[in-house]
């Protein structure tokens, strides 16, 4: 039994010997490989570990927002895959000089096909660090709106208002223009359009939509809200709302809230909101002499 087990230790350790190639003069094995992948994979699943444990449990702790938690944890991770890359090459039995042949072939490559990789790998990095977006931002990309819910070193993900998740490359936050609603300050501005009638009473509609603002929870009271006549419109005075609200994510909501607010005041002061109206003047045709009926001319022959 003892000499079957030598015997399959003996062959183990003949085919993990094997030579598959060499990088100047140094021999690459079965065994150095697989001990490369071991530690490599090793150090990937560390640093998924590290960035899930630090993002949710021990940077809540800090009183930081979400982005710079994820950013911080995401780098951390980053950090540890790269020592895991360094100290699984050594099992290979690399030195420099051989690496910097293999990033040299891999340059070559880069130049060729792998332009776009290595531009999102780049962004990546610029907006980790920049910080022009972060997890939990209200973006607008090309006519589509969501919230950021991750950054990988590749592409960012977004999910929209319809709970649709969207894969964006990296380059497009940095070569385009990105709209960030929540960037450094979530409270926005909501500018609401209504039109009364030109025969309302001015002060009364003003004293109407203030009250709307100040009697609804959500709209701040600093900065204050205003009301502006904008335009005489064809059939109303165009008036519009200027509110302050402390989370933009909310302004679709707050919107149609606003709205109704609006309709119920205007009913109670007896404000009318005017459709479009049209005034049409109709005008009788006289005829002409020579159109006169011929009964009509002998009537008058006979006169």
């Amino acid at each position: 039994m003892e000499m079957e087990f030598q015997e399959i230790l003996t062959k183990a350790r003949e085919i993990l010997a094997i030579e598959l190639f060499t990088v100047q003069s140094d021999p690459i094995t079965i065994g150095s490989i697989l001990v490369f992948l071991i530690f490599f994979i090793g150090f990937l699943v560390l640093g998924s570990i590290t960035r899930r444990v630090l993002q949710n449990r021990f940077l809540k702790k800090f009183n930081i927002d979400s982005g710079l938690q994820f950013t911080l944890a995401r780098v951390a991770q980053y950090i540890i895959v790269i020592i895991g890359v360094l100290i699984s090459f050594q099992f290979l039995e690399i030195n420099l000089t051989s690496l910097a042949v293999v990033f040299g072939l891999l340059s070559v490559g880069i130049g060729f096909g792998l332009q776009n990789i290595t531009a999102n790998f780049i962004s990546g990095l610029i907006i980790m660090f920049e910080r022009p977006i972060s997890v939990g931002d209200r973006v607008q990309v090309d006519d589509k709106e969501g919230d950021v819910t991750e950054i990988s070193i590749r592409s960012t993900m977004i999910r929209t208002l319809n709970n649709i998740s969207i894969i964006v490359p990296n380059t497009k936050f940095v070569e385009n223009d990105v709209v960030n609603f929540s960037h450094g300050d979530p409270t926005f501005r909501l500018d609401i359009d209504v039109g009364v009638s030109y025969s309302s009473n001015l002060d009364t509609v003003l004293k109407a939509l203030n009250e709307v603002a100040e009697e609804h929870p959500k709209v701040m009271d600093i900065p204050q809200h205003k009301v502006h006549l904008t335009n005489f419109g064809d059939s109303s005075w165009d008036m519009k709302l200027l509110v302050w609200i402390p989370n933009v994510k909310e302004r679709y909501t707050l919107r149609n809230e606003i709205n109704q607010a609006i309709v119920r005041k205007f009913k109670e002061h007896e404000i009318e909101i005017p459709f479009p109206q049209r005034d049409l003047h109709l005008r009788t045709s006289i005829a002409h002499p020579e159109e006169k009926s011929a009964s009509d001319r002998v009537t008058e022959e006979g006169k």
